[in-house]
């Protein structure tokens, strides 16, 4: 049957931001068999490290590195809570492969829905500093066994499309081992998962599947764990057409680790298929979330433009879910870039306090007829 029809979300964790204190109760309460604390953050929260399975293929995954990225921890979540409800799925997935999947890896940034952890540090570019609590702890777990795939699970902004009309909903990378990005055995076996992967979802999100950049970050995790040896394999959730709380994205997000799992388990180090991964077209760099075209401001000469929003993501105190706050991007001559809304202004008028909308601030001016 196909994974699809079989998706159930996780009633517990209906919102897109996932409280840690809820997250660690959840754990404990539902899965205290299967979990282990494996260390502390900078602000001494529990990271823990659930483990399924009993096949001899290893695997070890990781969620919420950065804090404001959600989605793979909502797709653990929500991949367990399917498979309780097909057991035989389960049994025959979890019997190839045994998963090591640890929980919110930055719980003070998670907390506080920042990218970095509490100390200012971006996990994904401390893989040599080691100047983080959380990295080490992680490190530390793949020196204790031989991982023979890791999962690099996070998310990316929505300006990302497949091909400057359909959003990235999700996109994959088998990371480069050097700057050369030489296409390696240990790259092929990550391109032979995406590769099935792609295979399974393209029917259900078309031209949403995209290729990260393969471009080689000296000090990024999955680069360097790549390079040591480790098949690693980044996914991407993306932006999803009117779904900013990411359901719809958690939704397929989930369905590919699934798929990504079987494929493991199947594959089992075998490159199979590996040059369908060329075919997924590369992410680009093409959309802002709002753009007012034609926008005639209100100077003493005539000046007609378009404004580019960004929404900006935040957690605000005593709300349970994040907002959304609008920023001004970009001011002038915007056609190189689209808008997944777009507003034509001609004709109305632009209200506001100031002559000019300020870069980088927060909106405060409207449109009205």
């Amino acid at each position: 049957m196909n994974f699809e029809q079989l998706y159930q979300q996780n009633p517990d964790f209906p919102n897109r931001y996932i409280s840690p204190e809820k997250l660690f109760s959840y754990l404990q309460t539902n899965l205290s068999n299967y979990i282990q604390e494996i260390g502390k953050s900078h602000l001494e929260k529990p990271i823990y490290k659930l483990t399924i399975g009993n096949g001899d293929i290893s695997v070890l995954a990781w969620s919420q590195m950065h804090g404001n990225e959600s989605n793979a921890t909502h797709a653990m979540l929500n991949l367990l809570t399917t498979l309780d409800k097909a057991q035989e799925i389960k049994n025959t997935l979890f019997e190839a492969i045994t998963l090591d999947f640890i929980f919110m890896l930055n719980p003070d940034g998670s907390e506080k829905w920042t990218r970095l952890n509490a100390s200012d540090i971006d996990l994904n570019r401390d893989f040599h500093n080691e100047a983080s609590r959380e990295i080490k702890v992680l490190k530390e777990v793949v020196s204790k066994k031989k991982y023979d795939y890791a999962l690099n699970l996070h998310e990316q902004r929505t300006i990302f499309t497949t091909d400057a009309i359909h959003p990235a909903t999700l996109s994959f990378l088998a990371p480069s081992e050097n700057v050369e990005r030489i296409i390696t055995e240990n790259r092929k076996k990550c391109m032979a998962v995406i590769a099935s992967v792609y295979n399974h979802l393209k029917e259900m999100i078309p031209n949403q599947i995209g290729r990260y950049s393969d471009e080689f970050y000296p000090t990024s995790t999955g680069d360097n764990f790549i390079k040591a040896g480790m098949p690693t394999i980044l996914f991407e959730g993306g932006h999803f057409i009117d779904d900013y709380a990411r359901k719809e994205t958690r939704k397929y997000y989930t369905i590919a680790l699934y798929y990504a799992l079987k494929a493991i388990g199947e594959l089992n180090s075998s490159t199979e298929d590996w040059e369908t991964y060329l075919e997924i077209p590369e992410n680009k760099e093409t959309h802002y979330d709002i753009i007012y075209r034609n926008v005639k401001l209100n100077t003493d000469h005539e000046c007609v433009l378009d404004i580019a929003v960004q929404y900006s993501e935040i957690k605000e105190e005593g709300k349970d879910d994040i907002s959304f706050i609008p920023f001004v991007m970009e001011v002038g001559d915007v056609k190189k870039r689209k808008g997944w809304l777009e507003i034509d202004c001609t004709g109305k008028k632009f209200i506001s306090h100031t002559k000019y909308p300020k870069l980088d601030t927060e909106v405060n001016f409207t449109i009205e007829d």
